[in-house]
C-alpha cells in the first residue's frame, strides 16, 4: 500500500513556486478547521498535489460551505464535513470521512479556538473564566486527542501521519491568553506522547506558527501587527502558505521525523 510519508517529488524547486510539489494521488487527508486560514492553505496544497481532502468546518458556517464549493469548482477533489471538534463525537466524523473516501493517510489537527476576540494580558486573570478554560481545552486539546484516537486504526493501515497545530505562544509569554498558551503547550506534550503510542506505523508531529496574517478570531491592531514584524528577524509575518508548506512536508515526507514540534515564526521568539 502506498504511504503518505513517501511521495514522489515531481517538479522539485520551481522558481515561480519555490515549494516542493508532491504526487499525492490516491491519498486522502482530513484537515480540521480547513475552510479558512492555515487550514485552507493546507487543503489547497494537498489537493493541488492530487490528494483527496476531507475539509472539516463548523456546522452552520455558510462561508465555509461556499469556500468548499469554490474549491470543487476549481477542480480540486475536496469534500466538506460539518462537525464541531470537541463535542465528543469525533468517531462520527472519522466514520463519515471513511464512508466517503475509503481511506485516511493524513490527519491535520488544525481546528482551534482562542475563546476570546482580543488579546488578554497576563495580568488580566479575571478575564480568564472557567467557561473559557473549558472551551479552549476541549477544542484545542481534548478534541484533538479524541479525533487522533478515532483515526489511528485507519492511519495505521495506510502507514500515515498526524500533524498537530501548536503555537509559539506555548514557548513564550505571547499569544491571545494564558489559557490558549497552556492548551498549545499541551499539544506539544501530547504530540510527543502520541508519537510513541502510534509508532511504528504512524508518525506524529506538530508545527508552532508565530504571528500569521490570516482570518482569526482575535483582533490585532495595526500597531500590534507592525510591532510583531519589527521584532521578527526575517521582517515579515508568516502567511498561511508558509505554515501549510511545512504541514504537508511533515505529513507526506520526512519519514524519520516523529514527535517533533517545528517552530515557524521567522525568528519571532528569538
Amino acid at each position: 500500500m502506498d504511504q503518505c510519508h513517501a511521495p514522489r517529488l515531481i517538479n522539485g524547486l520551481n522558481m515561480q513556486h519555490p515549494s516542493p510539489t508532491y504526487d499525492l494521488s490516491g491519498r486522502c487527508a482530513l484537515v480540521t478547521g480547513g475552510a479558512s486560514g492555515i487550514g485552507l492553505a493546507t487543503v489547497v496544497r494537498l489537493a493541488e498535489s492530487g490528494c483527496q481532502v476531507a475539509v472539516n468546518y463548523l456546522p452552520g458556517d455558510q462561508t465555509a460551505q461556499q469556500q468548499i464549493q469554490q474549491l470543487s469548482a476549481d477542480g480540486l477533489n475536496v469534500h466538506g464535513f460539518a462537525h464541531a471538534i470537541g463535542d465528543a463525537r469525533e468517531y462520527d466524523l472519522i466514520q463519515a470521512v471513511l464512508d466517503k473516501t475509503g481511506r485516511l493517510d493524513l490527519l491535520v489537527n488544525n481546528a482551534g479556538t482562542p475563546a476570546t476576540t482580543r488579546s488578554l494580558k497576563p495580568k488580566e486573570l479575571e478575564a480568564i473564566t472557567d467557561d473559557m478554560w473549558d472551551q479552549v481545552l476541549n477544542v484545542n486539546l481534548v478534541g484533538l486527542f479524541r479525533l487522533t484516537r478515532a483515526a489511528y486504526p485507519y492511519l495505521e493501515q495506510s502507514r500515515g501521519a498526524v500533524v498537530n497545530l501548536a503555537s509559539v505562544s506555548a514557548l513564550s509569554s505571547r499569544g491571545s491568553s494564558m489559557a490558549y498558551a497552556a492548551s498549545k503547550s499541551g499539544v506539544i506534550t501530547l504530540t510527543r506522547h502520541l508519537a510513541v503510542s502510534l509508532a511504528p506505523n504512524v508518525r506524529v508531529n506538530a508545527v508552532a506558527p508565530g504571528a500569521v496574517d490570516s482570518t482569526w478570531q482575535v483582533a490585532w491592531t495595526e500597531a500590534e501587527r507592525q510591532a510583531s514584524i519589527e521584532r521578527t528577524p526575517l521582517r515579515r509575518r508568516c502567511s498561511p502558505e508558509d505554515i501549510a508548506e511545512t504541514i504537508v512536508y511533515l505529513g507526506c515526507a520526512a519519514p524519520m521525523i516523529t514527535g517533533q514540534t517545528l517552530v515557524i515564526d521567522g525568528g519571532l521568539i528569538l
